[in-house]
């Protein structure tokens, strides 16, 4: 299910700028009169796709035209790859986290944190783990490397981290007090705080493939806010529809809940689950305009890439059920059902891509499927509300936050 990276070449010619995959002048050839560009290499700097262009400084560049190349399965940096196969899971109405062998699939400790932890978040560096406590108001380090708890950081009502692609800053979703807060990276000291009018409950987020704004929902509201990553204004506000924009969802709430947002591999296309209206909202990152949708079996929740690119990950937190979405074909391909049911939430995939693993949010319990068959090979039980698990280590080479979005 691999795909081979393509347009190495021409993306490498893009990174040195167009001078730099010309050939060396000789000589002979030094004296030769400057020459106007040519319409060839004109075309060559225009062909960049327009998502990807105007780059963020200091964001590492895009490779192939796509921003999940560097994540593709064994692809895990060398500084983090002997950092323990773990996963970390957050008791969303406790204060622990529980920490799992992905190999023996046995519990090796439990981690003690503040209350109400929400999420273990992969720092911008990939050299640290985050847990966000968001009743204890705190922030709460994990050493990858030893699996253990380091230095706590005081911070108002911590749900969700990100970080932006440049990795000069943090951005703290104070999902209680409507703030999405622009923070210090290492210090997590507030900066700017940004509120929209309107959006109550910001949680999830996601990074243009440029890196020049962010997309964020808004669960009580109904609502996406577009906010710009240098100028921390918010550049627009997309209400969403009450009830399904297709017919082939589940029956809804009556009301939207955007939850997890991913871009695509492209960089075209926002996925937003929507939990309310039981659908996987595709929003245009040109226009900021909902595109199309599809229909979700119920309650949508975490949205997870494939390794290979190929195919979009999508909790069904409600139905018990895994929903693996073509991106590009938009349809739903199949369908990874738990014997019995369940409450998939969220997780990530294995570094080398076998293994999807979801915390059971309302049943204790963590689920690991196998993505070559689709089927559940591991169920272990941990208690309490599992919540935002993370899966380490991963490839890629920086991280945007949440429970694995890196890059």
């Amino acid at each position: 299910m691999r795909l081979a990276l393509r347009g190495t070449a021409v993306a490498a010619c893009f990174l040195l700028g167009v001078g730099g995959c010309a050939q060396t002048p000789t000589a002979s050839s030094s004296k030769t009169p400057a020459r106007t560009p040519t319409a060839s290499a004109t075309s060559a700097v225009a062909a960049v796709p327009w998502q990807f262009s105007n780059p963020l400084p200091g964001m590492p560049p895009v490779i192939g035209d796509d921003i999940y190349s560097q994540t593709r399965a064994g692809m895990v940096r060398a500084d983090i790859a002997k950092d323990p196969a773990y996963l970390y899971v957050p008791d969303s109405t406790g204060s622990t986290v529980t920490v799992i062998d992905q190999r023996t699939r046995r519990i090796v400790r439990v981690l003690h944190a503040g209350y109400l932890s929400q999420h273990v978040v992969a720092a911008y560096d990939l050299r640290h783990l985050v847990i966000t406590s968001s009743a204890a108001d705190e922030l709460v380090g994990i050493d990858p490397r030893t699996g253990r708890t380091t230095r706590t950081t005081s911070v108002p009502r911590p749900y969700n981290l990100y970080f932006t692609p440049d990795g000069k800053a943090a951005i703290v979703m104070v999902e209680q007090h409507d703030v999405v807060r622009f923070s210090d990276p290492q210090t997590y000291r507030s900066r700017t705080e940004v509120t929209a009018r309107g959006c109550r409950g910001p949680n999830h987020a996601d990074f243009s493939a440029n890196g020049r704004f962010f997309v964020v929902t808004c669960e009580f509201s109904g609502e996406l806010v577009k906010i710009g990553t240098l100028s921390h204004r918010v550049l627009g506000v997309l209400p969403l529809s009450k009830h399904a924009t297709t017919r082939h969802a589940a029956p809804g709430m009556g009301m939207s809940m955007p939850q997890d947002v991913r871009l695509s591999p492209d960089g075209t296309t926002f996925f937003v689950a929507d939990m309310g209206t039981n659908e996987l909202r595709m929003i245009s990152a040109k226009t900021f305009k909902q595109v199309g949708a599809i229909g979700m079996p119920s309650h949508p929740h975490g949205i997870y890439p494939s390794r290979d690119g190929r195919f979009l990950y999508v909790s069904d937190r409600g139905a018990g059920k895994v929903s693996v979405v073509d991106w590009r074909a938009r349809r739903i391909v199949d369908t990874w059902v738990i014997p019995g049911g369940g409450s998939p939430d969220m997780g990530g995939v294995s570094a080398d891509g076998t293994m999807l693993w979801l915390s059971g949010r309302y049943d204790g319990v963590v689920y690991g499927f196998d993505t070559r068959t689709g089927k559940l090979v591991a169920k272990i039980r941990v208690g309490g509300s599992p919540h935002g698990l993370v899966v380490w280590p991963q490839p890629g080479r920086y991280s945007l936050g949440h429970t694995g979005n890196i890059r």
